[in-house]
């Protein structure tokens, strides 16, 4: 039975934001769901606390795809502080909704986007991997 999405949904899949690669970024992160397979790369660019550019990467179905890029456009602009504070719900709400089985893809953009900001703040305090 195919997947019912919102009509923001798909436009939001058939028409990315923020997609690509970015030189020398100062927060980077990757991650995969090895169950459904999709997998994200994430790069930002920080000034004065405040994410001021971010890409993505993507292998994945349309909800990973609409759902990372909905995350790049409502985080761009803010504090980090405040964009870890953006939580799935409020990620499919954007969204009009995602069925229930594709909630994990709004977890997995902001697992992604957590990482890339704990990359940065590594790099940051003088430290590196």
């Amino acid at each position: 039975m195919p997947l019912k999405y919102t009509k923001t949904v798909m436009k939001s899949f058939l028409n990315p934001k923020n997609v690509g690669e970015m030189k020398n970024p100062d927060g980077f992160a990757e991650i995969g769901n090895p169950i459904c397979g999709d997998m994200l790369t994430f790069a930002i660019k920080v000034d004065n606390e405040k994410i001021t550019d971010i890409k993505f990467l993507s292998f994945g179905c349309a909800a990973n795809i609409a759902t990372t890029s909905k995350m790049t456009e409502v985080v761009k602009g803010m504090t980090i502080e405040k964009a870890k504070k953006v939580t799935m719900h409020q990620l499919a709400d954007s969204l009009g909704g995602l069925p229930k089985v594709k909630l994990h893809c709004a977890a997995m953009a902001l697992k992604g986007l957590h990482m890339a900001i704990d990359d940065y703040n590594q790099k940051s305090n003088g430290k590196t991997n």
